[in-house]
This record gives C-alpha cells, structure tokens and sequence, in this order.
C-alpha cells in the first residue's frame, strides 16, 4: 500500500478528521478528536494503535512493522510503506485502530459517528 492509498483509506472511515499538528512531515488522522493514525511523508510510513498482544504478533510476522516511532511502543506500531505488508493486512490493522479509538470514546459520541452525524 502506498501513502496515498494508506491516507484516502483513513479519511474514507466515518467521522475522521486529518490535520498536521507536528508540521508538514506528518498528517494525523484523528476519530472523535483522538488520534488512531499518524501517515509520516518522509519516514514513508503509518503508525497505528493497536492490542499490545496483536502488536507483538505483526512485528514477528513482518519486518517493516515495528514499534511505534516516538509513541508508546507497547500500543503502537509503525508500518514502513514499503509494500512487504499486504494490503489487506493493512487496511485490517487501520481498521482495528479505528476501532481502538472509536471504542474509548463515550457512547453517545460513537453512536453520532456511526451514524454519520459525528464529526472530530
């Protein structure tokens, strides 16, 4: 997956929102006002949230997953663009980060982003 797909793949989910509160280099995605992405443009690369117990298995099953880059290392990891990680492999680990921080949101704020009308 290249960053293009990797970014119209994040806004494409309900109630996302992208700004660059770190400068040019790095666009955050952000569900409920919370980030669940970070797409870096110079390191070509996503860092995403996930299950510490899921992190630990992607980062023995592919190479160019990695903890995450000046995150906490036990719940992010940081994928390298590179094409060696699927796509659908991707996409799922975009989608389990969404839904890491959709689920912490309170519940009335889920449901207006389910429901289309929730924006960040």
């Amino acid at each position: 997956m290249k960053r293009e797909e990797a970014r119209a793949h994040c806004l494409s989910l309900p109630g996302v929102t992208a700004d660059y509160p770190f400068g040019p280099e790095v666009q955050v995605f952000r569900v409920g006002g919370k980030l669940f992405a970070l797409l870096s443009e110079v390191e070509h690369s996503v860092s995403l949230k996930c299950d510490p117990g899921l992190a630990e298995i992607l980062r023995s099953a592919f190479a160019a997953i990695r903890p995450g880059y000046h995150l906490n290392k036990r719940h992010w990891n940081t994928v390298t663009l590179d094409g060696s990680v699927p796509d659908e492999q991707l996409t799922e680990m975009i989608a389990h980060s969404y839904d890491l921080v959709l689920s912490s949101l309170p519940k009335k704020a889920q449901a207006a982003i389910r429901a289309g009308s929730g924006t960040s």
